[in-house]
């Protein structure tokens, strides 16, 4: 299930807004997608040293209903298998059109976001660090739900939050970038 919740979420659902005129949207001044992960960003331990600041992002047109918002930062290179979470916010309010560079305990977030646990073990931002010699896909994807707030627990994981998400779910937007280290 989780890996079949994080590829939909990867991949996206090429989802327009109302009407079918625009599309709805994630952007990030700072990156194009495909770009490689600027040092502020990249996790600072496990082997990598970069600042471990979330990038500011950016989001427009949303699905018709949208009642809040699912930002998830995931790698679906990581050894693990499964892939690995960096970063999970939820119940941000539908109100949002963003969020700004370096959300650090939850400071920077709209009133009422919350960050869930990540595969660190924690909640918060977590930056990317691929294993020396191999580059890895790292995607933002933002879903609009229909729902103000998840029905989830405060210490919940990612894979709580998305299984959850996954049924209130009326569109998603997503931004890959990449991350690698020279061995």
């Amino acid at each position: 299930m989780r890996a079949a919740f994080a590829a939909s979420l990867a991949l996206g659902f090429g989802l327009t807004a109302a009407g079918g005129t625009q599309a709805f949207e994630l952007t990030s001044p700072g990156y194009k997608p495909g770009d490689r992960v600027h040092s502020e960003q990249v996790f600072n331990d496990l082997g990598c040293t970069g600042g471990n600041l979330s990038p500011a992002l950016a989001w427009k047109d949303p699905p018709k209903g949208t009642q809040s918002y699912l930002l998830t930062f995931y790698d679906p290179d990581a050894p693990s298998g499964s892939g690995w979470w960096h970063w999970v916010v939820y119940d941000i309010p539908a109100d949002a059109s963003g969020l700004p560079a370096g959300v650090v305990d939850g400071k920077g977030l709209p009133v009422g976001a919350k960050e869930a646990r990540t595969d660190l073990g924690v909640p918060g931002y977590g930056g990317p660090c691929a294993p020396p010699g191999e580059t890895h896909r790292y995607v933002f994807t933002l879903t609009a739900l229909k729902v103000r707030m998840l029905d989830a627990p405060a210490d919940s994981t990612a894979a709580r939050i998305g299984y959850t998400a996954h049924f209130q779910t009326l569109g998603t937007t997503t931004l890959a970038l990449r991350f690698g280290q020279s061995k």
